[in-house]
């Protein structure tokens, strides 16, 4: 009997059209809210239902899209784990029906849908794994309705995308990762060559679900060759293409099993390959395969899988051919793979190392690597360089440009830079401009030294970026100009009424701990807990809230972390007024930061502590200037290697209200001071390094010595 569906805290944030921040306070506000029934303690699952009943009470849900109605249908009854896999048949079928058809046979009853569905998909079986044996049972006329429809209203590839998206967690298997459809599209532009048709046959021999064989499909190849070790992933990537195919009669053809052991293309000459390759598997046949013929520049480390993959690659690759690989950093500049990288500069076969910044594909916190490779022609020209480019941070499209806010990922203009660099350098190999900070064409004799180091960093962001004297002198001016006001701002608050003295004798007061005003409610403390959380790869826009972290605390700069996308129901959300701590003081000291209008609406970081105030009781700056004091501090760390902080030690006098605040306003002054003195350092350090550079890279002059004087 199917299961009651159930959905995450993420998954009701989409279904309510709110934030996940959102979902998480109607949790801890509404004692009426559904009740966990399935899940972990980190991230509990509710039941759908009785979710849409609440939100419905509230006015609080939207009309469901049919791909959301398809979603939640697919795990609602996902008492197996073929569910996904074995609706994919009826989606082709649809995909290939004509309208009316289609219309047909969402409308006909319970009792004769399924009989129907199933001669519809009856052709198509042999062509999907896994799916000979199918039969629908009188049932699951619901979920084939809700199925249908989706294909109806929104595209039979979408449907087969929300397949696809259920079932990644039957499918998943260690170092292998779906390729996000953005960073699959700018991969599948690289292939194209400036004055030529798309190649015509297109090859990946790690397809998984097919999104990088769909991408090339949607740019005109022809003959789609994929294969993938697990038969799950061989059948979504089938369907998808042939649904992505259907009007074109483009020819596909999906194998599952080992490309580098059991290869189901051995004879195929490829005009282009995209692969995105499992990484790090040390298990890829090392020992059993160490003289086949691929390895054409040498037999690959045990450890050095990636290599293997890459001479597979140019193995089913026609003279000329190219190819792109998503890959791990490591593969750069790992010493086991030195001598292999030094044979692929030596024959040609590697054109552009590209680096991505983190997050925008799986694993999150690495900053993967696209390599642009081509099977030389024997009797060609052997390339004189490599096009290295390094938009891994967002700051290296912008030199001489203040970094002290951490930019949040602009995946349309990253990939506009990069797309704009390959396409520049192969039109102009010769006489590539480079681009300062994040482009340039580095001759293969200097990077054939003893590491053979090709990570893009290295190349890009070491050499000297040219640039124009006039701009130079603009930028130096208009940062010396920057520096004098912000100098003049720190004068001023330095500056004002004394600070008079309390009398021959320091004043006392009579204290409280956060312990005990806890107790009284004049105060909460919130943390978020240690455990790690899951996140998905962000590629198109970041979410609106970000995550302080300690580093934003002690630095005094904005929030600058990246909110995770499936929410734990744990986070906590900053409200104006509320007082920040780091867990973890330095050298005795530790900075108290109250939230300001900046804060409010961002999810506190982890090894912070958060301290709401009653404002009726306690004024948040009074709060945070003593909580910060040196002696409170270090009464209340303990440990000796590591320092932590305990809160509920520090002491905290007991003052009036109206006192409180006449005291509140002189740490806020004091913060004012710091904040400047801060803006003022970062300018100085700035206008010095651009001043600096344009000295050493020839753009400006030293100044006379009069003027120097004056």
């Amino acid at each position: 009997m199917p299961r009651p569906a159930q959905v995450t805290a993420a998954e009701i944030s989409r279904l309510a059209g709110v934030t996940r921040a959102t979902v998480s306070n109607w949790r801890r506000r509404h004692p009426d809210f559904p009740a966990a029934t399935g899940g972990t303690e980190t991230s509990p699952a509710y039941d759908l239902a009785a979710v849409q009943s609440w939100l419905a009470a509230r006015g609080q849900l939207p009309a469901a899209s049919p791909a959301d109605a398809l979603r939640t249908a697919v795990r609602a009854t996902r008492a197996g784990a073929g569910t996904p896999s074995r609706l994919l048949p009826l989606a082709l079928a649809a995909a290939l029906m004509a309208d009316s058809d289609l219309k047909q046979l969402v409308e006909l009853p319970d009792s004769e849908l399924p009989e129907r569905a199933q001669r519809a998909v009856r052709p198509h079986l042999a062509g999907i794994a896994g799916t000979t044996d199918l039969t629908y049972a009188p049932d699951e006329a619901p979920l084939l309705r809700t199925l249908l429809r989706c294909v109806a209203d929104q595209g039979a590839l979408r449907a087969a995308d929300v397949l696809a998206e259920v079932d990644l967690d039957g499918t998943s298997a260690s170092g292998r990762y779906d390729t996000p459809a953005p960073v699959a599209a700018l991969m599948a532009d690289l292939l194209a060559e400036p004055g030529k048709p798309y190649p015509a046959t297109v090859f990946d021999p790690a397809c998984g679900a097919g999104g990088l064989l769909v991408a090339a499909a949607a740019r005109g190849a022809q003959k789609l060759y994929g294969q993938d070790i697990l038969p799950a992933l061989t059948a979504q990537a089938a369907v998808r293409l042939a649904i992505q195919t259907v009007r074109t009669a483009a020819q596909v053809s999906v194998h599952a099993g080992d490309s580098i052991r059991a290869d189901a293309f051995p004879s195929l000459t490829a005009e282009a390959v995209l692969c995105g390759p499992p990484y790090g598997d040390r298990e890829w046949g090392h020992e059993e395969l160490a003289y086949d013929s691929r390895w054409i520049f040498g037999l690959p480390a045990k450890i050095e899988s990636e290599l293997a993959w890459l001479q597979h690659c140019v193995a089913h690759l026609a003279e000329g051919g190219r190819g792109v690989l998503l890959l791990p950093p490591a593969i750069a500049e790992r010493g086991s793979g030195r001598r292999i990288r030094a044979e692929i500069l030596r024959s040609g076969a590697l054109r552009a190392v590209i680096a991505l910044p983190p997050g925008v594909a799986q694993p999150l916190h690495v900053g993967l690597h696209l390599w642009v490779i081509q099977r030389p022609h024997p009797q060609a020209t052997l390339p004189p360089s490599v096009l290295i480019v390094d938009v891994a941070t967002p700051d290296a499209a912008r030199p001489g440009q203040p970094s002290s806010k951490r930019p949040t990922l602009d995946w349309p203009a990253l990939r506009d830079s990069v797309r704009k660099a390959w396409t520049d350098y192969d039109r102009h190999p010769d006489t590539f401009d480079p681009v300062p900070g994040v482009a340039r064409a580095v001759p293969i004799i200097d990077l054939l030294d003893e590491t053979v180091d090709l990570t893009p960093a290295r190349h890009v962001r070491a050499t000297p970026v040219p640039a124009l004297p006039d701009e130079v002198a603009a930028l130096s001016q208009e940062l010396r100009t920057r520096l004098r006001r912000a100098a003049t701002g720190l004068i001023t608050l330095s500056g004002g009424q004394p600070w008079p003295p309390v009398g021959s004798a320091p004043e006392s007061w009579r204290t409280a701990s956060v312990a005990d005003l806890l107790r009284g409610d004049a105060l909460t403390l919130l943390r978020v807990p240690t455990a790690i959380r899951n996140s998905s790869p962000l590629v198109e826009s970041p979410p609106a809230p970000r995550t302080l972290t300690a580093r934003d605390v002690t630095s005094h700069r904005p929030a600058s972390g990246p909110a995770e996308e499936e929410a734990t129901g744990t986070e906590i959300e900053i409200r104006e007024g509320d007082v920040i701590l780091p867990e973890l003081p330095h050298n005795g000291t530790a900075t108290a930061r109250v939230a300001d209008a900046r804060d409010a609406g961002n999810r506190l970081g982890r090894h912070l502590h958060l301290l709401r105030p009653d404002p009726a009781r306690l004024d948040p700056w009074f709060l945070a200037g003593f909580l910060a004091a040196e002696e409170n501090i270090s009464a209340a760390s303990s440990g000796t290697t590591v320092v932590r902080l305990d809160p509920r030690r520090l002491r905290v006098p007991l003052l009036p209200l109206a006192e409180q605040q006449r005291y509140g306003r002189a740490f806020r002054q004091l913060n004012a001071l710091r904040t400047a003195a801060d803006i003022a350092n970062r300018l100085a350090d700035e206008t010095a390094r651009t001043l600096a550079a344009g000295l050493t890279g020839g753009a400006l002059q030293p100044p006379d010595a009069a003027q120097t004087a004056s």
